[in-house]
């Protein structure tokens, strides 16, 4: 006669305080990553107080379109990247809500009973994110993040440029070391427990749910193999650069000077293959930036209504936004990495959850794709009545990133006229 086997028998089964997942959920399966030479990364920015339509949409299509004003500040890299317009994430509405599922595409994030979905970045993390020191890096301008785990969790995000140089470069001191290498020896002991005891009473388990545990023993496998390599990084030193260790500008006013600080730690980051995903929420403020020629509230004048006078104060902030993009690029491009530019092996996502600030619409979102090894130098401009899927562009970056991945977020197929 078989018994009723309890979930918290397993714990106990254990010996410690780690839990077993519930045995009706699953782990999808993901495609390994296909096995690539060159190295592939990608950046992902969304300016959470939009990007006014009129001044940053050409408004012509294909490779001829006259650049935007906002554009004309990227003049330099026109042929490397792509402009795409008459896109937005099926049923994902919401307003400033709709920054959760900027890079998921999680429906309805406005809904009482939302749960998030895992982001591309983490997607891609759970395949290349160990060839690297980092997996992955979650930036933000203010508060909350881009990046979302498999469990629809956030991933903390970083606001310090200070801190985030010190993760990347120095050193600890040889105590703080070993103690470092000592919580990852302990972690991976914890997870030998596990499967000890979550093992013994595998043999109590039929059909289905055996099947279940199997899939656990493996995630929890996974976890270890992760413990290894990042023990393997505590033995190895950081790399050094002659950059010295940033000072935070703690004027939340001053945006640009923010922004170029976290800016210059994301190109270092790329430069020493630190990591090779990036994620950077750039919130705006409920306050006046310090910009010469606006003295209006920066969400307010989001806000603008088609006021002339608002909308000239935000064509001043927005401008400034895109031109820190543009040094960016510049920066990405003058680094050579055996015969490219970091641009190239670079893709460089930059846009917004809002399409229209002012009305809080998520339609016609505004998205700019920077290198990375595509064809570059079109306007890519799809029905802005009936948007094209957004998330068929992020099929095609999982794949350029070396995933072989034919969906993302239900929505199957690769993004028309990218290649």
């Amino acid at each position: 006669m078989n018994r009723h086997l309890s979930r918290r028998s397993l714990l106990k089964a254990s010996g410690i305080c780690i839990g077993l997942p519930m045995f009706e959920s699953m782990r999808p399966a993901i495609a390994a990553a296909s096995s690539v030479t060159v190295p592939r990364r990608m950046v992902a920015i969304n300016v959470g107080l939009g990007l006014h339509g009129p001044n940053m949409i050409p408004a012509q299509a294909g490779q001829d379109y006259e650049l935007s004003p906002y554009l004309e500040h990227l003049r330099d890299h026109r042929k490397q990247f792509t402009v795409i317009s008459g896109c937005s994430h099926p049923e994902v509405g919401g307003g400033h809500l709709s920054g959760k599922s900027f890079l998921t595409a999680a429906r309805n994030p406005n809904s009482s009973g939302f749960k998030n979905t895992i982001s591309i970045d983490q997607l891609a993390a759970e395949q290349i994110g160990e060839q690297t020191r980092f997996r992955s890096l979650s930036l933000s301008s203010s508060g909350p993040g881009l990046s979302w785990s498999r469990s629809g969790v956030e991933v903390p995000s970083e606001t310090r440029p200070s801190e985030v140089f010190s993760r990347l470069f120095l050193e600890g001191n040889p105590r703080q070391k070993a103690q470092q290498i000592q919580r990852l020896q302990d972690g991976q002991s914890v997870l030998d427990t596990v499967l000890s005891g979550a093992g013994r009473m595998r043999r109590r388990l039929t059909g289905r749910d055996r099947e279940k545990m199997d899939q656990y023993f493996e995630a929890v496998r996974e976890a270890e193999r992760r413990l290894v390599k990042s023990e393997s990084w505590e033995h190895r030193p950081k790399p050094s650069v002659t950059q010295r260790p940033p000072t935070d500008e703690t004027d939340r006013t001053r945006i640009i000077e923010r922004l170029e600080l976290m800016y210059d730690m994301m190109h270092l980051a790329i430069q020493t293959d630190s990591t090779r995903l990036i994620t950077f929420y750039q919130t705006g403020m409920n306050a006046v930036p310090s910009i010469p020629g606006v003295d209006t509230d920066y969400h307010m004048l989001s806000h603008h209504g088609k006021d002339e006078t608002k909308l000239a104060q935000l064509a001043i902030v927005e401008s400034e936004v895109v031109k820190q993009l543009g040094k960016f690029l510049d920066k990405l491009t003058a680094f050579q990495e055996e015969g490219d530019t970091l641009l190239d092996r670079t893709m460089v996502l930059f846009g917004s959850n809002l399409g229209n600030a002012s009305s809080h619409d998520t339609k016609n979102m505004p998205i700019v794709l920077a290198g990375g090894g595509f064809k570059h130098g079109r306007h890519l401009a799809f029905d802005q009545q009936n948007n094209y899927a957004l998330p068929k562009l992020y099929v095609s970056m999982l794949q350029q990133l070396g995933l072989e991945v034919d969906q993302f977020a239900d929505t199957s197929g690769t993004m028309t006229g990218l290649i």
